[in-house]
């Protein structure tokens, strides 16, 4: 399983406050709203909302929630003042990290997440310093459950899947950008347990860090996470079970 992946399903392991609950509901209007805004309030022709309510929902988002978000973002209430923007930067250790955000306040932004980068023992860098070593797939995980981890890399290929990856029973299907909805349709549709389906920004290579840094690291993605604006935060780390052991008792 990739980095991003084993980090956030650690993330979720280790339980949701109430009040992050409410940070997670704000972060996830915000992309129902820009994605509204982008392509249109129907779901059907808009695959990038469509991806947004499905983790909406998988969130526990209520529905009414989500149709007021759409509603509000469609009558020009919403999502207009959001911008899109990328910041990045390097972990303790030198592990590259790239910071997705939608903000209405690019110097508030940038000021805190500078801020969180220089209290967690990193550096935020310059436009380009780190994007060159990551490219955007669409990822589908799935959680095979009883079904073998074979046969649903088999549908995954038969999908269109441009990778398929398996670990201890969870199996991540890689594709093209333009492909991601559609695989995630037909991986539905053939049976198989959909978790999460979204773009990500996936390393090209990886980086081994000593376990004290590369645990300092995710202590830094999770204080740049936790930000209001930001939206995601990936990194090329390459995460030991080791240190995911010692991530998850803190």
């Amino acid at each position: 399983m990739s980095g991003h992946s084993k980090w956030a399903s650690i993330k979720r392991a280790k339980g949701v406050t109430d009040a992050k609950r409410g940070q997670v509901f704000t972060k996830l209007g915000r992309e129902l709203a820009v994605a509204t805004r982008e392509g249109g309030p129907n779901p059907d022709s808009n695959p990038r909302l469509r991806l947004a309510i499905e983790r909406a929902r998988a969130s526990n988002m209520a529905i009414d929630t989500i149709d007021r978000a759409i509603k509000r973002a469609a009558g020009g209430a919403e999502g207009a003042a959001l911008e899109q923007v990328t910041y990045e930067g390097y972990g303790p250790g030198g592990a590259a990290l790239l910071v997705e955000v939608l903000t209405d306040n690019r110097n508030r932004t940038v000021a805190e997440i500078r801020n969180a980068f220089n209290r967690g023992g990193g550096s935020l860098g310059e436009t380009g310093c780190v994007a060159w070593q990551f490219e955007q797939r669409g990822l589908v995980t799935i959680d095979a459950g009883d079904a073998e981890p074979e046969e649903i890399e088999l549908l995954a290929i038969d999908a269109g899947a441009d990778d398929v990856r398996v670990d201890e029973g969870a199996v991540e299907v890689y594709t093209v950008p333009t492909e991601l909805d559609s695989v995630r349709s037909a991986l539905v549709s053939g049976g198989a347990n959909v978790t999460s389906a979204e773009m990500e920004m996936v390393p090209t290579m990886t980086i081994t860090l000593g376990p004290h840094e590369a645990a300092s690291t995710l202590r830094l993605m999770e204080r740049i996470e936790d930000l209001d604006d930001v939206q995601k935060v990936y990194s090329n780390l390459e995460i030991s079970e080791e240190v995911l052991a010692e991530y998850a008792g803190q």
